[in-house]
């Protein structure tokens, strides 16, 4: 299993293609001057609040309050309201304690932590939140449940049927969206049926804008029902007609089947669990959904049984069954979601069956693996006493001029003595009772007396002595053909010649080179600038150079604290580390974070100096959650591929960030290490691991030979 570290350095000729390939997926075209994102540092603040400046961000802002976030949260809300932002919740995720805010086509996400050991106080963040399929909200609307990506919104206004009716004819044609008749509907649909019993309903499209900030949204369709309070439902949502009619597999989840696309989806269990389960809201219309679940059912063996009772938010509830398993399928609709749920369990015979087999092939491999190891024990034995056959017994003499504390037998091999630590190592030809006889003889005379030790067989001994409070133990051990011999303690220490110091003072002062890009001295054996950035532009989202210089590291900290500061970096004291044989300090620089990692390898000092540029990054749409991390995947492999981290299985598409495929996957994960699996076609399953850090993005790259290209992007 290979274990690939955060840091591992990608080779040269790998970076280029990757940088762009994965840029070509995931980045959205920049704008000069986007509309769509709110500055966060003109919102308002509570009163009392502390902003954190030592890591500027123009996408995010973080405050701390001295209360606590039962008391911050509910004043957040309130104050941001006032000022004209409209607070919804998003579909699925009603317990989130993540306010969600618009105003105008300007989103706004912010969220509370406890601030470190005060539990009696708050952190506030404040981060833009891009919405890419605009709809209006109308005034004093309440229960607000909206989504800016597909897009989605239902809600309550407070008007009658006709005034809201006549508040969408003129906005939505505000923002872009055009009415479609049947004649510019004739694309997608050859019917546009309007009759709403007791409401009105009519279908839109918008035109991709990146003025407006519109990408690539289907046509929708606003129903507003009247309400018997007098006010009015609105419900605005992807037009069925745009929707997928027939459903592909994606991965399965706990060896259950899953449609493709859906929102979120989680499992319970495995593909040989006695009990598994399922979940997922799939953004297609039932019908679609239920008619995937027959086929894919009905292609593994699986039977319908007829319907069970409905629960809440069932529309179909049915039994299913194969040779060994019951469950049950349940299909509902929440929101613009198919919601669907699958729990399946095994029968008693069944269950019994497999702790049978499960039992029996247990009792085979112990065994068989008990045989085999009797085989490779007696094969062992009759090679060790062949072996041992072939090792002399004649008496040994000491070899000549030993440089050794304790004398070496005249035939010794590969002798490896560290006089520091006190150790030696050599093998021989001899036999483990030629050369115990060897030590004992030879130590004697010297003064060391030896002590009683428990191991004295023909194939090991084991050799005590001491002397003056000193001590030496020996291990004599056959290894094959030849005798291996271990000694340590106190009796082979001995003052070693220290080499040439290692950081003596640079003959020169350090001058840095005028060239490049990031700060680097002249006076270096090696250095390698990697940048990542969007094809076609000059501002980098992260920077990050690898220097190795032959003087102190104490003269190259002070090279790179002068160079650093004429720059306008300025040095956080907050967990620096300095020491004469490592460094680390982070930096705020004027286009972002930075840290300079200094250490000691072969008489030198290595540089890491890696700047990373928020502003970029978010505008190339890879700037991770606050708190976490993100992973974008690619494929430049000739076949699909299914790599699984994190308990979620991603498929990853032939050419998926490349120039074929708009868009890769991505996904936000917490600090930490993940173990991950990857399997292509036709290739042995490959699990390798990724740490991750918060604020890291990473990208992981399919390559033609299903290897995995790790490459931290920001």
């Amino acid at each position: 299993m290979s274990m690939i570290k955060r840091g591992t350095q990608v080779p040269a000729r790998w970076r280029p293609l990757a940088c762009g390939l994965f840029l070509m997926a995931s980045c959205s075209i920049a704008a000069a001057a986007d509309e769509g994102i709110v500055d966060v540092h003109a919102l308002p603040q509570l009163e009392g609040a502390v902003e954190d400046t030592s890591r500027p961000d123009p996408y995010r802002v973080e405050y701390r309050m001295p209360t606590p976030e039962s008391v911050t949260s509910p004043a957040v809300k309130k104050m941001l309201s006032a000022a004209g932002w409209v607070p919804y919740v998003r579909p699925l995720e009603e317990k989130s304690t993540t306010l969600n805010f618009k105003k105008g086509r300007q989103g706004l996400s912010v969220h509370f932590t406890q601030a470190l050991g005060r539990p009696d106080q708050s952190v506030v963040y404040y981060s833009t939140d891009r919405i890419y399929g605009n709809v209006p909200f109308p005034d004093g609307a309440s229960e607000i449940m909206f989504d800016g990506t597909r897009p989605y919104l239902g809600c309550i206004a407070a008007t009658a049927l006709d005034a809201t009716a006549d508040f969408y004819k003129s906005q939505m044609d505000a923002i872009g969206w055009q009415k479609l008749t049947p004649e510019t509907a004739a694309r997608w649909t050859t019917s546009l049926d309007e009759t709403v019993p007791n409401g009105v309903r009519a279908f839109y499209a918008h035109p991709d804008s990146e003025v407006t900030g519109f990408y690539r949204q289907k046509p929708v369709m606003l129903t507003l029902t009247r309400r018997d309070d007098g006010r009015t439902n609105v419900d605005i949502r992807v037009a069925p007609f745009a929707l997928p009619a027939e459903l592909k597999a994606d991965s399965d989840l706990a060896g259950l089947p899953r449609p493709n696309p859906t929102k979120s989806a989680k499992s319970l269990g495995g593909a040989s669990s006695a009990k598994r389960e399922m979940s997922a809201a799939v953004m297609a219309d039932l019908p679609a959904v239920l008619a995937f679940y027959h086929r894919e059912l009905a292609a593994r063996g699986w039977q319908v049984n007829g319907s069970v009772p409905l629960a809440a938010g069932d529309e179909v509830a049915i039994k299913v069954s194969n040779a060994e398993e019951t469950g049950v399928l349940r299909i509902g609709r929440k929101y613009d979601f198919t919601m669907v749920s699958m729990a399946t369990q095994l029968t008693e015979a069944a269950l019994a069956a497999r702790l049978k087999a499960k039992k029996e092939a247990d009792e085979k491999f112990f065994s068989d693996a008990l045989g085999a190891a009797k085989q490779l024990i007696t094969a062992d034995e009759a090679r060790r006493k062949v072996q041992a056959a072939a090792l002399s017994d004649a008496p040994l003499n000491a070899l000549a001029d030993s440089k050794t504390p304790v004398p070496l037998p005249e035939n010794a091999e590969g002798v490896k003595f560290e006089g520091g630590d006190g150790s030696l190592e050599f093998s021989s030809a001899s036999s483990v009772k030629a050369l115990t006889a060897f030590y004992r003889a030879s130590l004697k005379p010297m003064g060391w007396n030896e002590r009683p030790s428990v191991i004295n067989q023909p194939n090991m001994a084991m050799l005590e002595f001491a002397k003056s409070g000193k001590s030496i133990s020996f291990t004599v051990m056959q290894m094959g053909p030849k005798v291996r011999v271990s000694a340590e303690g106190s009796g082979l220490k001995m003052a070693v010649a220290k080499p040439a110091e290692v950081q003596a003072k640079s003959s020169e002062p350090l001058k840095p080179d005028t060239e490049s890009q990031l700060p680097v001295p002249t006076q270096r054996s090696s250095t390698s600038l990697a940048t990542t950035k969007l094809p076609g532009t000059e501002m980098p989202f992260r920077r990050e150079l690898e220097a190795s210089i032959p003087a102190p590291l104490g003269d190259v900290l002070a090279f790179y604290r002068t160079e650093l500061g004429k720059l306008g970096w300025q040095e956080k004291t907050d967990g620096a580390v300095v020491s004469a044989e490592r460094a680390q300090i982070d930096f705020t620089s004027p286009q972002g974070p930075a840290v300079l990692k200094l250490g000691r390898a072969k008489g030198e000092t290595t540089v890491n100096l890696a700047q990373k540029n928020p502003e970029a990054a978010t505008k190339a749409d890879i700037m991770p959650k606050p708190g976490q991390a993100r992973v974008m995947f690619g494929n430049i492999g000739p076949k699909e591929a299914s790599l699984t981290i994190n308990k979620q299985t991603i498929k990853i598409a032939a050419g998926a960030g490349g120039p074929q495929s708009p868009k890769g996957p991505m996904l936000d994960l917490a600090p930490g290490t993940y173990q991950y699996a990857l399997r292509t076609p036709g290739r042995p399953a490959r699990s390798e691991t990724l740490t991750v850090a918060a604020g890291d993005a990473w990208g992981l790259m399919v390559g033609p030979s299903g290897d995995v290209l790790p490459l931290q992007m920001y």
